[in-house]
């Protein structure tokens, strides 16, 4: 194969004016899905129309560059016809270029690492990929027919990693899926062979005959937390103290760890004493209700938290660990009944105040959670398995991309590459 000497994108696309057409649906470009339609119409979009006057025209065979991600890979040929916000690039392609070679080459890793380089912002969220900046970036072009039999073979290999990746990220929702399922089956005893009652709970129609469904401000102390005012910046010296504040919600969002020990921020005890907030101890169980609300988990030392979490110090007949995984089990019961807000979902205290729970005896519960970390574990160990195959694929995928757009293989005899 033969390249051509690099040539600057200036003179291989170009940039389109604005164009209103607010009867179009809007599109958006992901690394990994290319351009799809984000909705079927704009007006089921919050935009006035004075937005929308700046959303851009995308018509089949446009590229389309997510200007906040281009350092992603977040850009792709579209085969749709539609509009996009001015938070991407829109060009239109020369006849020079084959689009779906043009695709490939500049999803490649070189030409990724580029966009790194080029993307303008303080910090990687901010970061933004400009046109006269991509215009800049040399390449090199075979001839039109060349790459179209690159195009034609990345297609066919890549479609084979991809069919490929589709399917162990199918099997990996599905043990995540049944995980939560062992997990709901475990802590309101559908797993017992024993007779059923039915248990007044929202979340769980039956329970063991033997256990009792309790409202849960009859097992543990139910608590909260708060802000020292910024104003007085005295009240943040010397903090020592750990403090649950929404960011550590990342934490445990895939419901893999229990306990938390470390926080991004601390408060002082004058801080805390000139708040509502309290200090907890070890072993307490902390629910987040605003922003990202129903994740849950035991803190692993004496700890205070925001406003945005509610607390429960379990008494004797309570574990807290099994506590915590009954309100991992009922999470979509609390945003879908209790939550309340349509971008920001809430869960007011005074309906938290009324939450049952199932409760078998204190032993029962233990071995609840022994078997609950069990299956967790086998779950775990099988999805970090995908994981790594997942990560394996994406490598070969680029790698596969780099090799064929920089002329490293004779597309005329090279077959089955991806194998």
């Amino acid at each position: 194969m033969s390249v051509s000497e690099k040539a600057p994108l200036r003179y291989l696309l170009r940039p389109y004016e604005v164009s209103n057409r607010p009867d179009l649906p809007v599109l958006s470009v992901y690394r990994d899905h290319g351009v799809v339609r984000k909705d079927s119409r704009t007006d089921n979009f919050n935009k006035t129309p004075e937005d929308i006057s700046r959303y851009q025209v995308v018509r089949p065979g446009d590229l389309v560059v997510n200007k906040m991600k281009a350092w992603q890979g977040s850009l792709a040929i579209s085969n749709h016809l539609g509009i996009v916000s001015p938070d991407y690039l829109v060009c239109s392609v020369s006849s020079l270029v084959h689009a779906q070679y043009l695709h490939f080459l500049l999803r490649s890793a070189p030409l990724v690492s580029e966009y790194v380089k080029l993307s303008k912002g303080i910090r990687p969220s901010q970061w933004r990929l400009y046109w006269e900046d991509l215009a800049t970036i040399r390449v090199a072009l075979p001839a039109k027919d060349e790459q179209r039999r690159i195009a034609d073979l990345l297609d066919a290999e890549t479609s084979r990693l991809i069919e490929l990746s589709q399917a162990l990220s199918q099997l990996r929702t599905m043990l995540i899926h049944r995980r939560e399922v062992a997990v709901h089956s475990l802590v309101t005893g559908l797993d017992q062979d024993v007779g059923m009652v039915q248990s007044g709970l929202q979340w769980a129609s039956v329970i063991p005959s033997h256990w009792r469904a309790v409202r849960l401000s009859l097992l543990a102390v139910m608590g909260s937390g708060h802000t020292p005012s910024r104003s007085h910046p005295e009240w943040w010296e010397n903090c020592t103290i750990p403090w649950i504040t929404t960011g550590e919600v990342s934490q445990v969002r895939d419901d893999r760890r229990e306990v938390i020990t470390d926080t991004r921020e601390r408060i002082s005890s004058i801080g805390m004493a000139n708040s509502s907030a309290e200090l907890h101890p070890a072993g307490t169980v902390v629910l987040c209700r605003t922003a990202s609300a129903g994740y849950s988990a035991v803190m692993g030392v004496d700890m205070a938290t925001s406003q945005d979490f509610v607390t429960w110090t379990c008494g004797p007949k309570l574990d807290p660990y099994y506590l915590l995984w009954c309100l991992r089990a009922m999470r979509s019961d609390l945003l879908g009944r209790l939550a309340m807000g349509s971008t920001h979902k809430t869960i007011y205290v005074p309906d938290l105040q009324m939450l049952r729970v199932p409760l078998p005896p204190i032993r029962d519960q233990r071995q609840i959670v022994e078997k609950i970390r069990e299956n967790n574990a086998r779950v775990d160990a099988a999805v970090d398995a995908i994981d790594r195959q997942l990560a394996l694929l994406a490598e070969r995928q680029q790698a596969l991309i780099a090799v064929a757009v920089t002329g490293q293989v004779d597309v005329t005899s090279a077959r089955g590459l991806a194998t």
